[in-house]
């Protein structure tokens, strides 16, 4: 039998909460978690490059290796309920595994909202087709091609 969500699971349970399958689900598709991110250490503001992960699929909009994301890119950041509390800062306010965390609501374009995950994308609140691939920007040049504090 093929598992399912829980209706509105979002608004009706934790974090810790979910299953694995509704945990999943939450991810909206933006891409920008997989945007190569600046710390100032002076302010410890995070900056958002246009450079993607090597793994990226600008075209997707998702890792082209998921289950094997962190073997082949060290530093990735695999979100997961424990690692949250401490990682959230790293993701985009519009993220939604932040948004629940800090005890708001999805966006009315988030994919459990409007019933389609391409409203993301139609909404312009995806990297979808405007990335950089890592590897054709050297890391000392990285800081050039900064974007916004998502």
């Amino acid at each position: 039998m093929r598992e399912k969500v829980r209706p509105e699971f979002w608004r009706t349970l934790s974090l810790e909460e979910l299953t694995q399958l509704e945990w999943e689900t939450l991810c909206d598709g933006c891409g920008k978690c997989c945007l190569i991110k600046l710390e100032n250490e002076e302010t410890e503001l995070i900056h958002y490059t246009k450079i993607a992960c090597r793994l990226f699929d600008d075209g997707t909009c998702k890792c082209g290796n998921y289950p094997n994301r962190k073997k082949l890119v060290s530093n990735c950041l695999v979100l997961t309920k424990d690692t949250l509390k401490h990682s959230y800062h790293w993701m985009p306010t519009t993220c939604a595994y932040r948004l629940i965390y800090e005890g708001k609501d999805l966006k009315p374009w988030h994919h459990l909202i409007s019933g389609s995950s391409e409203t993301v994308h139609e909404a312009g609140m995806s990297v979808k087709y405007s990335t950089i691939p890592e590897y054709d920007i050297p890391e000392d040049s990285w800081d050039e091609y900064v974007i916004s504090n998502y």
